[in-house]
């Protein structure tokens, strides 16, 4: 583990995820998925579905799945209260039919942050959290994307991270060296009389 908390393979390149596959702490039905041919609920036409409807009660924490800058917030007669998230590269997530918005325009967010409470305006048919993972302005199927991994440690940082590294591999290949010790082995240490 990194000092910023997150693991990285021996040539820093992050183990983990750039985004989180869902917008929310804890999984929720998907109650519409995506769907590029989709026959709307409202208006009974067909019509592409970009996102994918989670049917959240009002209220429920809403996530930000990655890392990034909000690039936009308001109120749509159809998207309700929205939010757009621009991300790393060529990445967007849209959040959709919010019932309060907790961040502004430019504000930077962390993967995880709390951005909003899930609701019903808009045009919608009941409680639900819409969102959307756009690819080079495309949206794509956010339950089936290919998620990057995270940024590897920065230029900057590589030096000192190696060398802690190669000081971790050499205490690995040491029996002599002590990585952790074991429960069973403290307990037959002889007692310090603290």
């Amino acid at each position: 583990m990194h000092h910023d908390g997150n693991y990285y393979d021996s040539e820093g390149e992050s183990l983990t995820r750039a985004f989180l596959r869902y917008p929310t702490a804890s999984r929720y039905r998907v109650s519409s998925p995506f769907n590029l041919r989709r026959k709307h609920p409202v208006t009974g036409r067909i019509a592409p579905h970009y996102g994918v409807d989670f049917a959240t009660p009002i209220g429920t924490p809403v996530l930000s799945t990655g890392d990034g800058v909000v690039s936009r917030t308001g109120n749509h007669p159809f998207a309700g209260k929205y939010i757009e998230i621009k991300h790393h590269g060529q990445f967007k997530t849209r959040y959709l039919h919010l019932h309060e918005i907790q961040v502004t325009r430019g504000q930077a967010v962390q993967r995880g942050d709390r951005i909003a409470l899930s609701g019903n305006t808009g045009r919608s048919t009941g409680p639900h959290l819409h969102f959307e993972l756009h690819v080079n302005n495309r949206p794509v199927d956010p339950l089936q994307a290919d998620i990057p991994k995270a940024r590897r440690i920065p230029s900057e940082e590589m030096e000192a991270f190696r060398a802690n590294v190669d000081r971790l591999l050499i205490a690995m290949e040491t029996p002599d060296i002590p990585l952790a010790q074991s429960i069973t082995d403290a307990d037959d240490q002889p007692e310090s009389g603290i």
